[in-house]
């Protein structure tokens, strides 16, 4: 399924602007089960429009209490199905 065909907002214009913005050169992306089809895609379009390299977390996510902690990571993009600031 394709981010465009999906339900979701990814909201990819305001991620890809945070990373414009801080500069972030490494960003980890987190989504939970039901969402990591996405995964790849999101990816791509994050690396290919700001050039940053992305690592996807593939282990099971819990949601927002469960997030990742990676050295010299830039930034942390937690997916969810509720918005949370």
């Amino acid at each position: 399924m394709k981010i465009n065909d999906s339900e979701y907002d990814f909201e990819l214009g305001r991620i890809l602007t945070e990373i414009k913005s801080s500069g972030a050169k490494l960003v980890g992306l987190q989504f939970p089960e039901g969402l990591k089809v996405h995964a790849v895609e999101i990816a791509d379009v994050i690396e290919k429009k700001t050039g940053a390299t992305t690592i996807i977390f593939i282990d099971p996510c819990y949601g927002a209490c469960d997030l990742k902690e990676v050295p010299g990571m830039d930034l942390l993009i937690h997916f969810g199905h509720t918005e949370f600031l």
